[in-house]
């Protein structure tokens, strides 16, 4: 394998595993823990193949292509390579003349299938040697396209002057666009992409290439970064994908901050270029408004993009850099490039949620799909095809429906009226649900039964009394008539106090609409006021954004099928307070298309212990055959030495760690957690960090530390800092906690570092590095387990102990509780060591960690060196030393 530098044992190990996994088709779990040069691994392992397989597969083709000439021979390697027409005796009786054309012709056409390809290849590569040699032709598409600009603008300009004359129309200038179009059908129609100069460019074949999925765009543009270092940085094709908020280059779109309406706004810019051509057809007829279509979506300037992209690898803010300059949108330029990309960069969500998938172009047929840090896998598909609606959301899109219906109730077609009371009655039913009423106020109706109910999807909708109303196409018409943007459009137009409306009656109408916005806005706040103005600005706009949204995400969720989801009806309160949740119970069934396309999936990560749960839950689930599962753990570069993990069972005066519901809250317990802090304070260097089970515990703590006066003798060692609960103010407290050790290390004295007390699953539990100075002591106060009274979890446990076969003895339930915890452990212990010279020591305050079934669940590399511990005094002289 090409590597970087000269690779460790174990590099080599998780390289030629992988290889042989990609080579062999299969479905392999890796392990490489943090600081093992894992990214480096994945890059060299699997380009390594990618390039091996593109070798073979053109000597293959280059040899049968050799043996065009000679149609005997061919058909023996047809026939050997199982590609072969049917032998003569499965076809009934046919002559043998009708069966030798037959062979002839498939001979023919995967010759010529062949050529094609072949020919296809070599123009794709001459034109992109061309780009590379020829600077000028960069620069041709670039002032071509300024040219235009301004020829666009001067036309415009005349066109101005020329209609300053014009009349008005009934309906003004902003107020046309809001208007829904005709509704053709309720089938979907094949819609042209609106790039028809050019259609064959777009059907390109998609070369074998590599997915590579991450959780967070940093994680990516991480990765880009690494291959950059690698042997393949120079000659690889490259694309990052990613999500409009963070590819968007136009300035107008972006500027509206949310998801959901930079998306909306998008395609209904993309919808107006669509259907300008027929604009101009009625233009005789009746004048029509000009609606705003995207600058940026211009076919010539993304083929320009598409180019250079595959040039030279690119990470996500290169990308906008390139697309701000060539004008050209970078959203769908990349999408160009993935046919002829080898290396695909794109979020977890994008190739885990089908539609996201569609809509990108993604092809997973034989392709190789590697999704890294995926330690939070399951979690990651239930939350993307999980959805919750508030009561206040609910009659607050029922409020603007209405309105909006009544407004241009003369305008609007037949069918986009049924549609809109269909609507209307699905979420009138929905706050019914909820034990309220839409023409009311939903922050003054009191929940008369506060509780929540779990009901099947199939129950929900028969109760709601909607089981007659097809989910299927009400989210369709959704989708196409872009019916949320419309509806935002008109709630924005309306907010305004200083909106003329033309007749007086209407005037009311909407100022009652705007009255109710804001009275939803203040009941939904639940209780007191926010500090922040800012904070009160966006919430605001979150509260107005059109709620239509968030239900259409809810009413999609209701199309899953009965047995693999959930809907939790949450009465509390208020109706405006009450939410209605769909939760997903089933990830595999979302699971399965993917690794069933796929000619090989790697999932990989840091900590993938405990592993039964992507075996059983997801892999099993999903109808993978466990002969097709490969799992490689490998340990880590540090020597042995260097990390000391010891399981505590009692602490300085002998008070046995048992940190229960039941024990924990007890003085004795958090006094005696009080002082193994304070001792391992006195002999260890530099920073220390304390993970807790959770902030409420944490807090309590806390504030029996400061009660005792244990807090000041701890501070009097090392600076105390508490893991901030707003992520905004993280950055901040880990610099401040970073600086404080580098200051103590140089003056020296009597405070040595910094204790951080942190929360596991928290902001500072994952993604963030204690290397060196800043952790060489890791403490895990107590097992932190899932609240089993969640409904969402004791739901899930009943029907894991109902779907799946008992492991070991064990009932489902348990082992998936036992996992979560030891899952939020591994990832919070893992921060501490983080390359080959690092070292540090991790203390379990637990004696309930020393049963086998819970030390097996470690990963391998830390419970091989793993000490019990039974007293306090040789564990301090292990530390000590």
């Amino acid at each position: 394998f090409p590597f970087t530098y000269t690779p460790y044992p174990i590099q080599e190990q998780f390289m030629t595993a992988l290889y042989s996994a990609l080579e062999g088709g299969r479905v392999g779990i890796f392990e490489s823990p943090t600081g093992t040069g894992k990214s480096q691994s994945l890059i060299c392992g699997a380009l390594t193949w990618l390039r091996d397989f593109e070798e073979k597969k053109q000597q293959e083709e280059a040899r049968l292509l050799a043996l065009g000439d000679s149609g005997q021979e061919v058909k023996q390697q047809l026939a050997s390579a199982g590609e072969g027409p049917p032998d003569s005796k499965d076809t009934a009786g046919e002559p043998d003349w009708v069966m030798a054309f037959v062979q002839k012709k498939e001979e023919q056409d995967m010759i010529h299938r062949l050529k094609e390809e072949q020919i296809r290849r070599k123009k794709r590569e001459d034109h992109l040697e061309k780009i590379r040699q020829n600077v000028q032709l960069k620069y041709a598409a670039k002032r071509k396209r300024s040219e235009e600009d301004e020829t666009k603008r001067l036309l415009q300009l005349s066109k101005d002057m020329l209609s300053a004359g014009a009349g008005e129309e009934l309906l003004d200038h902003n107020e046309e666009e809001l208007i829904l179009a005709e509704y053709e059908s309720d089938e979907e129609k094949q819609v042209v992409s609106g790039l028809e100069e050019d259609d064959d460019d777009l059907e390109e074949e998609h070369v074998t290439k590599i997915y590579y999925c991450s959780r967070t765009h940093s994680q990516l543009a991480q990765f880009v970064r690494e291959l950059h270092k690698s042997p393949f940085g120079k000659d690889t094709r490259l694309v990052s994908l990613g999500s409009r908020q963070s590819l968007c280059v136009n300035e107008e779109v972006r500027s509206l901050g949310s998801l959901q309406l930079i998306n909306d706004r998008c395609m209904e810019m993309q919808k107006n270029k669509h259907e300008k051509k027929s604009d101009a057809e009625v233009e005789g007829k009746r004048r029509r408004v000009s609606r705003a279509v995207c600058p940026f979506y211009s076919y010539e300037q993304m083929q320009f993009l598409r180019d250079e992209v595959l040039l030279e690898v690119k990470d996500i803010e290169q990308l906008v850099a390139l697309g701000r300059e060539a004008k050209a949108c970078p959203y769908y330029g990349g999408r160009y490039a993935i046919p002829a990309a080898q290396l695909v960069v794109l979020p977890y969500q994008m190739v885990l949620h089908e539609p996201t998938r569609t809509a990108a172009g993604i092809k997973l047929k034989d392709q190789v799909v590697i999704i890294d840090e995926a330690h939070n896998l399951i979690d990651t598909i239930t939350n993307i095809h999980s959805a919750e609606v508030s009561g206040s959301q609910l009659c607050c899109a029922h409020s603007q429906l209405q309105q909006y219906m009544e407004r241009y109730r003369k305008r609007l077609k037949a069918k986009n009226l049924m549609y809109i009371k269909q609507i209307l009655y699905l979420l009138e039913r929905f706050v019914a649900m909820l034990g309220g009423n839409v023409n009311q106020n939903p922050s003054s109706q009191a929940v008369s039964q506060p509780g929540t109910v779990l009901k099947s999807i199939n129950d929900f909708l028969f109760q709601s009394q909607v089981d007659n109303i097809n989910l299927f196409k009400v989210q369709r018409y959704c989708r196409k008539s872009l019916l949320s943007r419309k509806l935002f459009g008109f709630v924005e137009r309306y907010r305004c106090p200083g909106t003329a409306v033309k007749t007086n009656r209407e005037t009311q109408k909407l100022a009652g609409l705007q009255n109710f916005l804001l009275t939803l806005q203040q009941g939904s706040d639940k209780g007191g006021p926010l500090q922040n103005p800012a904070v009160e600005a966006e919430s605001d706009q979150l509260q107005l954004a059109s709620p239509l949204m968030k239900i259409e995400g809810f009413l999609s969720a209701l199309t899953n099928t009965n047995q693999d989801g959930r809907v939790i009806l949450h009465r509390q309160g208020t109706v405006g307070q009450s939410s209605l949740k769909f939760l997903l119970l089933n990830p595999a069934v979302h699971f399965t298309k993917v690794v069933g396309e796929c000619r090989a999936v790697i999932i990989a990560g840091g900590t993938m212990q405990p592993v039964s749960d992507f075996r059983e839950q997801l892999l099993a689930g999903a109808g993978v055959d466990p002969e097709r599962v490969v799992e490689f753990s490998c340990g880590h570069v540090i020597p042995p030495e260097n990390i000391l993990p010891i399981i505590l069972c009692s602490g300085p005066s002998n008070q046995q760690l048992e940190f229960t519901y039941q024990m924990r809250d007890r003085p004795q317990m958090m006094d005696e957690t009080g002082r193994t802090l304070y001792n391992v304070c006195n002999v260890v260097p530099g920073g220390v960090v304390c993970f807790f089970p959770s902030y409420e515990y944490e807090k309590l703590v806390y504030a029996h530390w400061e009660g005792t006066g244990l807090l000041s003798r701890l501070a009097a060692r090392k600076k105390v800092f508490q893991e901030p609960k707003k992520a905004s103010q993280v950055e901040q407290v880990l610099a401040e906690y970073s600086r404080c050790i580098k200051r103590c290390s140089q003056a020296g004295g009597q405070v040595t570092g910094a204790l951080l007390l942190s929360v596991v699953g928290g902001k500072m539990s994952e993604g963030i590095n204690f290397s060196d100075e800043l952790g060489r002591c890791v403490v895990m106060v107590g097992m932190p387990y899932p609240n089993i009274k969640s409904p969402e979890l004791q739901e899930k446990m009943t029907w894991l102990d109902k779907t799946m076969p008992r492991a070991a003895g064990q009932a489902p339930s348990r082992v998936l509780v036992e996992n979560l915890c030891m899952k939020a452990v591994n990832q919070s212990i893992g921060r501490a060591i983080r390359h080959q010279k690092d070292f540090a020591s991790i203390l379990l305050l637990d004696h309930r960690y020393s049963r086998p079934a819970v030390l097996s669940k470690l990963p391998p590399w830390i419970r091989e060196r793993t000490r019990v511990q039974p007293a306090f005094g040789a564990a301090f002289a292990a530390l000590r030393k």
